[in-house]
């Protein structure tokens, strides 16, 4: 997830305030700057910072500081409830009442993301709305554009429709929206062309699409690593065509976030979804005030919870419990098993990044590269029998030499994945009888907890 240079700048915001009796209008300015630092670094609009900052500085400075907080824990609550109701307050969902089919109309300039997004849109109300969706592309200028289409609806299991370069925009949305109403289709999501800049041509052809397909929703995808000049598009779109919301891809790719602090305030229309990576689920609702916990190193565990109830092979977590639970060995066949569920969560990165107190772990987690590392501790584990697999004692010097050569590796790796082991076989024990949710928690136990270095450092293949 983006937003690693707020939350950093933040974290020390908060640090220099530690200690303090009281908040005061010298350490209120003091700390004011260093947010108007942290948010202009981060790409945040000058206007918008401005118009933060003040309102920030009239509230801090009227705020008592209660017994149970500390000024740092104070100031930090105020800046999250700013942040929130900077990014829209809540969560602003799709309008899905309308006569089926619910038309979505997806615009942006090329590049964003939008046919990616709309496999990844279709997924979503497939998945979580329990909804018919079809797909169409009205991009007759990109080459294989439709083909894309037509690979990710199938994929996704939504009902394509097909075109080609040769049809009129106009004449492709009308055939698709009759063949989406024949067959009962809930949602109608369709793709536009996008171009390398904003010109009249381009902006002609989707007011003629969108007159022709009437949409409900018509949702504006903007590549959140272009920073302030994703904020201009925007505007852009926004005085041409009636948006009723944005999406920002890449976010996962960005480091500052300051595209997501301003383009709510600047087009007035509610983010309603983020694009946190390649893969088909990788698309979350927006959530302001989950976005404003995570910035400031807060976490986000209701988001984390979302992803486990998706992502969990629940059947597979399930054994697992049931094992320990009855005083079983945890074999290497389920350390694996971990590893995966571990990856389809965004690995350790992804899970740090939402746990509170994570924020700076998450980084470390990213510079050590774990993905790549439980990668290759799955190929060391891939490279065994199902004998050793169970039972890793029976492991002499023949065997190491013919795993290690078979997964890449060396003696030392190999040695390594098996301490690990160890460890979480420990622990395993430890969570005996104590459920799925202290089961869950432990996946992380491998890599280390708390402030600082994981014990013993991340795993080094």
């Amino acid at each position: 997830m983006g937003f690693e240079s707020l939350t950093g700048r933040f974290s020390a915001i908060v640090r220099n305030l530690q200690g303090r009796g009281r908040l005061t209008p010298e350490n209120i300015a003091d700390s004011l700057r260093d947010v108007r630092i942290a948010l202009l670094e981060a790409d945040v609009g000058l206007d918008v910072v401005k118009e933060f900052i003040d309102k920030l500085s009239v509230t801090a400075e009227g705020t008592a500081v209660t017994a149970s907080l500390t000024p740092g824990q104070a100031l930090i609550k105020i800046v999250r409830d700013q942040l929130t109701e900077l990014m829209g307050e809540e969560s602003s969902g799709l309008d899905l009442s309308a006569q089926a089919p619910v038309v979505i109309l997806v615009v942006g300039l090329q590049g964003a993301g939008k046919t990616t997004t709309v496999a990844k849109l279709s997924k979503w109300l497939i998945d979580k709305k329990k909804k018919q969706v079809g797909v169409v592309s009205c991009d007759t200028y990109r080459p294989a554009a439709i083909e894309q289409l037509r690979v990710l609806s199938s994929q996704v299991a939504a009902n394509y429709y097909p075109s080609t370069n040769a049809d009129l925009p106009i004449d492709i949305a009308r055939r698709a929206y009759e063949a989406s109403r024949r067959a009962h289709d809930d949602v109608l999501i369709v793709d536009t062309a996008g171009r390398l800049h904003i010109d009249g041509e381009m902006m002609s052809e989707i007011k003629e699409i969108h007159e022709v397909a009437k949409p409900v929703e018509t949702l504006f995808v903007i590549d959140a690593m272009i920073g302030q000049d994703a904020v201009n598009t925007a505007k852009a779109f926004n005085e041409a065509l009636p948006l009723t919301g944005i999406i920002l891809t890449k976010v996962d790719g960005d480091a500052r976030g300051g595209a997501a602090l301003s383009v709510r305030h600047i087009t007035g229309k509610p983010i309603k979804f983020l694009g946190v990576g390649e893969k088909t689920d990788a698309l979350e609702p927006f959530h302001p005030e989950r976005i404003a916990s995570r910035i400031l190193g807060m976490g986000d565990v209701l988001s984390l919870i979302e992803d486990v109830e998706r992502k969990v092979d629940k059947k597979k977590a399930e054994k697992l419990a049931e094992k320990v639970i009855k005083g079983k060995r945890f074999d290497l066949e389920d350390l694996r098993d971990q590893l995966q569920q571990m990856k389809n969560m965004g690995g350790m990165a992804g899970l740090m990044d939402k746990l509170p107190g994570m924020g700076n772990m998450a980084q470390m987690a990213q510079q050590a590269n774990a993905s790549n590392q439980f990668e290759r501790m799955e190929c060391i584990i891939d490279s065994m029998t199902p004998k050793e697999r169970s039972n890793p004692d029976i492991l002499n010097g023949s065997r190491k030499r013919r795993i290690t050569m078979g997964s890449g590796t060396s003696i030392q790796d190999l040695n390594r994945l098996l301490k690990q082991h160890k460890q979480m076989g420990k622990m395993m024990k430890k969570m005996k009888g104590k459920g799925m949710q202290n089961m869950m928690r432990g996946m992380s136990g491998m890599m280390g907890s708390g402030e600082g270095n994981p014990p013993g450092g991340f795993p080094r293949f």
